[in-house]
């Protein structure tokens, strides 16, 4: 059985190495270690060509053969040299004695001929084996058709480490297969016939034991649907769950504080606003919590949106908390939400922040304002999860930048009210089949259409590894941009570059992508820099980064906010949440430091007003490379969720999706999300249909038991508090 551990499969120690290896504890987890590729032996590669750390199979003649004892430790080694006519390469073996040494010496003796097979490694600039397979020919005949039975046979390339080998997981694995039996199998045997997919038992042994190329695409198929309806099933399982909770109904009234404030807004709402604010106004009214997902461009209006919502449920005397991930965005949130409300309605709900880096004072009063309920919108960060805050009423839950919170922070706060309504918000836009496999249990939306009057944002790459010289023009252009009133960013990746180890901002950390150069600029060198710069140098400059105190951060935001700073040289603190209409310049050091989103939510802090935006990416990255090629596709297009697939394309969906938010996303082994979106897409119609036919699966155990084993414990309470 899959669930057997193997322990009881293979002994203790084999269990041990593969438990230490990859964490496997199950007959089930090893026999998801699938193949990574599969080797012909029957291509017989000349020596010469040989390519260093792949498994190969060769012909070729002992020229040499020699055996001595070891000088540093027990044993002997067996040197052995062997060539096909063209090339060289030697064979090393250690031996337990000079006995056993003499003996592999002489059956190599010079002249015999074989097939040898092994992992190709480099030893003293010469090509070796340590320790191949070989069978040499005896009668030249029957050894031939040996070799050419054994070059028909495929051999699996696993994934494999230093102490666990391509060549001895493959062993493994076949004495697990020889003692399964039947394998419990998650689609029903009509859906399985409809689809023309292998049974669970013929899908496993035909992807690790292929007798012919032909056995692994049907083999390959059945998996990726098997991996995808079982998180599929999971995921409608978890929003069947949340429509099963009873929710207190949040509507609106006639004359109340939603008609209120739109009859006050001087703008008119955006297609897309008016559409999701219908779904959400719905939600709030119906007999289970809502659940949604609101996927907005930067700068499309999406705080309004959640506005709204607080709106309609403190109409009903209910709580809205929105938590947002650091200080400054919380900040600018209540700022934002303050203004919009105005003078009428500001007092009637009473916005309250609640943050860390309050005074005791300030907050034992915000505190008690949102326990008695005479606040109804509360913004916060991580204090509003702490044990002291209290809610009289949390009605709605708004989670700004889903991605920066771990589950348990999220559920922590959604505890504190009876089933409250969630309402998710990302400015960073995921893929459809991305979203259908990380929130599919989440009701989406998207905001696309921008609001009027924003006049654009053009973005440039400055490459200066073929233009140097473009880096004084960059300064020159920020200097012309203030010179005419206006505000600009400079970011960096990285707070000090001088520091032992370059610190990066705590709030928000770039990673080094693959090809991406190590980061050159930090805040304190580039002030630095600009303080003896001819036309920067005079003008009022600040820094900002995630170091500095809560106040302190915030206060600078504010000076910039205000217009009394002209240059602001930040870390990505800034990169979501900042609205200063007046800035028209966004400058990114060190831009292949930074993924596509991030580049694209930088991006959104300039151009947000009536001032047209310029956005200036500087690299040193080559191009051709794999970080370059990122900046490029920044500079290219506005469309966030074009973007978002090519982020997938050049990252890989296992960056993408992220083991953060729970270990089922992270579990996918042969399932790509851009290459089977329709295979994703099907898995969720065929297991709506199971749900609705068979909502426990009781008649479907199969599925049932996959998704036990698939889906932990720990990853249904993660997928439950999404």
């Amino acid at each position: 059985m899959l669930d057997s551990s193997l322990d009881d499969a293979l002994g203790a120690g084999p269990a041990k190495v593969l438990d230490r290896a990859f964490g496997m504890r199950s007959v089930g987890d090893l026999l998801a270690h699938y193949p990574r590729r599969y080797a012909d032996p029957g291509e017989l590669t000349p020596i010469r060509d040989l390519p260093i750390g792949e498994t190969v199979t060769i012909v070729a003649e002992v020229l040499s053969s020699s055996y001595r004892r070891m000088r540093n430790r027990p044993g002997a080694m067996v040197d052995v040299v062997i060539g096909d006519g063209i090339g060289r390469m030697s064979l090393t073996f250690f031996a337990k004695n000079l006995g056993a040494a003499q003996w592999r010496a002489n059956e190599l003796a010079v002249g015999r001929r074989g097939v040898f097979s092994g992992r190709v490694g480099m030893f003293n600039n010469v090509t070796q084996f340590a320790h191949p397979e070989y069978e040499l020919f005896e009668d030249e005949d029957a050894a031939r058709r040996r070799a050419d039975a054994r070059a028909a046979i495929l051999i699996p390339i696993y994934p494999a480490t230093a102490s666990l080998q391509t060549w001895q997981i493959a062993k493994l694995v076949g004495r697990v297969l020889d003692g399964l039996g039947d394998v419990p199998d998650p689609l029903p045997p009509a859906i399985r016939a409809q689809e023309d997919l292998l049974s669970a038992r013929a899908a496993l042994e035909q992807i690790h034991r292929p007798r012919t190329r032909n056995d692994i695409d049907p083999a390959v198929r059945t998996l990726r649907m098997h991996e995808a309806l079982i998180l599929q099933t999971a995921l409608l399982q978890q929003r069947d769950a949340v429509r099963a909770l009873s929710a207190t109904a949040r509507p609106s009234k006639p004359g109340g504080l939603l008609e209120r404030f739109d009859a006050a807004l001087p703008f008119t709402l955006t297609p897309d606003q008016q559409s999701v604010g219908v779904q959400i106004a719905a939600d709030l009214v119906g007999s289970w919590p809502m659940n949604r997902l609101v996927q907005g461009e930067v700068g499309s209006g999406k705080t309004l949106v959640a506005l709204r919502a607080m709106l309609q449920v403190a109409e009903s005397g209910g709580q809205a908390a929105l938590i947002a991930p650091t200080e400054v965005l919380a900040g600018q949130h209540l700022r934002s939400i303050t203004r919009m409300l105005g003078p009428e309605l500001s007092p009637l709900v009473m916005p309250t922040l609640l943050t860390g880096q309050l005074g005791a004072k300030e907050r034992r009063r915000a505190a008690l304002r949102v326990a008695s309920g005479q606040s109804l919108i509360v913004v916060g960060t991580h204090a509003l999860l702490g044990e002291k805050t209290t809610f009289a009423d949390l009605g709605l839950v708004v989670v700004d930048e889903q991605h920066r919170f771990g589950v348990e922070q999220r559920e922590a706060l959604r505890a504190k009210g009876a089933s409250p309504h969630a309402l998710v918000l990302t400015a960073t836009p995921i893929p459809r089949t991305v979203a259908m496999t990380v929130f599919g249990d989440l009701d989406t939306s998207v905001i696309r259409s921008m609001p009027a009057g924003r006049a654009g944002i053009q973005t440039f790459t400055a490459p200066l590894a073929e233009h140097p010289g473009w880096f004084n023009r960059v300064w020159d252009r920020a200097a012309e941009e203030i010179a005419q009133g206006r505000q600009v960013f400079a970011v960096c990746a990285a707070i000090d570059t001088a520091a032992k180890t370059a610190e990066v901002d705590a709030e928000q950390v770039a990673p080094p992508a693959d090809g991406a150069n190590a980061p050159r600029w930090g805040v304190v060198q580039l002030d630095e820099a600009l303080a003896t710069h001819p036309r920067l140098g005079q003008v009022r400059r600040a820094v900002l980064h995630g170091r500095m105190p809560a106040d302190e951060k915030d206060a600078v935001m504010q000076a910039f906010a205000r217009g009394e700073i002209d240059l602001l040289l930040a870390t990505t603190v800034i990169e979501v949440g900042v609205d200063v209409p007046n800035a028209s310049t966004m400058i990114v050091l060190d831009a292949d430091r930074f993924g596509v989103s991030q580049l694209h939510q930088l991006r959104g802090r300039v151009g947000r007003g009536g001032v047209p935006g310029l956005c200036l990416l500087v690299t040193e990255a080559e191009s051709g490379t794999v970080a370059r090629e990122r900046v490029d596709a920044v500079a290219a297009t506005l469309d966030g969720f074009a973007l978002a697939e090519v982020d997938l394309e050049l990252r890989g969906e296992g960056d993408v999706l992220g083991a953060a938010q729970a270990g089922v996303r992270s579990s996918l082994k042969l399932l790509r999300v851009v290459k089977d979106a329709d295979l994703i897409v099907r898995a969720r119609e065929l297991g709506e249909a199971i749900l609705r036919e068979d909502p426990d699966l009781t008649e479907n155990p199969g599925l049932q038991t996959a998704i036990a084993r698939r889906v932990s414990d720990e990853d249904r309470a993660a997928l439950a508090k999404n």
